[in-house]
C-alpha cells in the first residue's frame, strides 16, 4: 500500500499572489521595466527604446503581424519576442508551447541591448507580502534605505550604494534571474533558494541568517527527504491553496507544507511528524558566482551590503550599559566587574573617571563603567552590577558594531578563490 503525499510550491508567497491577472507576469529584466497590457489590438506603435510587454489573443497577434507570411504556421499558443534595435528592423523570435491561459501570446519589445553589456548592478528583493516589508525594514535599519519613487514601479535605488538598481520580483523569480544572470545579488528565503536553485553551484549564500522569515518546510525537497529516510512506497502530487484540507478530503494521507507557528495545522487537527522537518529556513543574502567574479563592482557592493548587515545584526543582540561605581582606582573597579564572567563585554569594558564639583573643588571620586551585554542577559547583568556597588544604570540600544574583519567575507573570497 502506497502512502499518498501532497506538497505545494512555495506556500510562503501564495497569499501575496491572490487577485493578480493570470496573464500578467513580472517584468523581464533584459533591458528596462516591462509594462503589462491586457488587451487585444490589431496595431501598435513600437518605441525606439525601452521595453513593453503585451498579452494578446493569438488572433490579435496574427492581425498585428499579418504582413508576415509565415505567421499563419505558428501554433495557437506561441511566445513571440519582438526586439527593437536602433536603425534596424524588429527581430522576432518565436517559441511554441502551451501557456496557462487559452490562446494567449506574449510580445516583448526591448531595446536590443544584450544583458551582458549592462553597466548597473542589480539587487533583487521580494515584491510582496511580509517578506518584502521585513526586507525593506532591515535595509533601512542598516542605513541602506530603498528609495522607490512610485510604489507601482518594480525598480528602485539605494542612494548609499552607487550604480545599484533594486528590482522587486517574486522570490522564486529572484532565484531564476540570479541563475540567468539578469540579477547579481538577492535577498530571499533559504527555502526558495533550495527549491528553485536545486543545488546550482552558481548560487552562493553570502549571509545565511538575516534573522527574519523563519519557517520549517518541506517542498520539492520532499522526494529527497523520503528517499534518505528509507520511505520508498510514497506517491507524490502537488497542489496549491489550503493543503491542510487534503487529509480530511481524502486526497492525501500526509501533506508537505511551509510551517511558521503551526497554528493552522493545529486548527485543522493536523500534527507535525517528529523528525519530519526537511529544512529550517530564514532570509538569506545570496549572489551569483558568475556576477561576483566577472561583473565589475558586484563583489565590492556585496562586501558593503554584507558589512552593513553584519554590523546591524550583531548590534541588535547587544545593549550598552553604563553605570557609576566608587572605588580606589580604575584598576580596582575594573577588577571587581571582570570578576563576574558574564560581564566581560565584547572585548572588555571601559572605565573612566567621573569629575564632580565638591566644596569648590573638582574631584574624581567615582568611575563610569561602559560595557556591552547581550540583550537576553540584560536583567541579570544589571542585578550583578548593582550587587558590586553600581548605581545610575543607563541602558542604550546599539545600531551597528563594525568589526575589523568578517569571517563570512573571508569565506566568500575563499569560495571564489580570490
Amino acid at each position: 500500500m502506497n502512502l499518498r503525499m501532497i506538497s505545494t510550491t512555495n506556500s510562503r508567497h501564495r497569499n501575496s499572489e491572490k487577485g493578480t491577472h493570470k496573464n500578467t507576469k513580472l517584468p523581464a529584466l533584459g533591458a528596462s521595466l516591462a509594462v503589462p497590457v491586457v488587451s487585444a489590438s490589431t496595431s501598435m506603435a513600437l518605441p525606439s527604446h525601452g521595453m513593453q510587454e503585451l498579452l494578446l489573443p493569438s488572433r490579435g497577434i496574427r492581425q498585428l503581424l499579418s504582413p508576415m507570411p509565415s505567421l499563419s504556421t505558428f501554433p495557437a499558443h506561441t511566445s513571440i519576442s519582438v526586439s527593437m534595435e536602433r536603425s534596424a528592423s524588429p527581430r522576432i523570435v518565436c517559441r511554441s508551447g502551451f501557456l496557462k491561459s487559452a490562446a494567449a501570446v506574449k510580445v516583448i519589445v526591448s531595446n536590443g541591448r544584450p544583458d551582458g553589456e549592462r553597466g548597473e548592478i542589480r539587487l533583487g528583493l521580494p515584491s510582496k507580502g511580509r517578506m518584502a516589508g521585513n526586507t525593506l525594514d532591515l535595509l533601512k535599519r542598516c542605513q541602506l534605505s530603498v528609495e522607490q519613487l512610485n510604489p507601482r514601479q518594480y525598480v528602485a535605488d539605494i542612494p548609499q550604494l552607487s550604480n545599484l538598481q533594486v528590482w522587486f520580483q517574486r522570490p522564486e523569480d529572484i532565484v531564476r534571474e540570479l541563475l540567468s544572470g539578469h540579477l547579481d545579488i538577492g535577498i530571499v528565503g533559504l527555502d526558495t533558494v533550495s527549491e528553485y536553485g536545486q543545488g546550482n553551484k552558481d548560487l552562493i549564500i553570502v549571509h545565511e541568517a538575516l534573522d527574519y522569515g523563519h519557517c520549517r518546510l518541506s517542498l520539492a525537497l520532499g522526494h529527497k527527504f523520503m528517499k534518505e529516510n528509507g520511505l520508498k512506497y510514497v506517491s507524490f502530487s502537488t497542489g496549491e491553496g489550503a493543503l491542510e484540507a487534503a487529509p480530511a478530503m481524502g486526497t492525501a494521507d500526509v501533506i508537505l507544507d511551509v510551517v511558521s507557528s503551526g497554528t493552522t495545522l493545529r486548527e485543522n487537527n493536523l500534527k507535525e511528524i517528529e523528525g519530519g522537518t526537511v529544512l529550517e529556513s530564514q532570509a538569506v543574502l545570496v549572489a551569483s558566482r558568475k556576477s561576483l567574479v566577472q561583473r565589475e563592482g558586484v563583489l565590492d557592493t556585496t562586501h558593503k551590503i554584507l558589512e552593513r548587515l553584519e554590523a546591524h545584526l550583531e548590534a541588535v543582540s547587544q545593549s550598552m550599559v553604563t553605570v557609576n561605581m566608587t572605588g580606589s582606582s580604575a584598576e580596582e573597579v575594573a577588577k571587581r566587574v571582570l570578576s563576574l564572567p558574564s560581564l566581560s563585554g565584547l572585548e572588555g569594558l571601559t572605565v573612566s573617571p567621573v569629575f564632580r564639583k565638591r566644596d569648590e573643588e573638582v574631584v574624581a571620586d567615582c568611575y563610569a563603567i561602559s560595557i556591552c551585554v547581550p540583550k537576553n542577559m540584560l536583567d541579570i547583568s544589571v542585578q550583578q552590577l548593582r550587587a558590586i556597588g553600581a548605581s545610575r544604570v543607563l541602558v542604550s540600544p546599539l545600531t551597528c558594531i563594525l568589526d575589523e574583519g568578517s569571517p563570512r567575507w573571508q569565506q566568500l573570497l575563499s569560495e571564489l578563490r580570490l
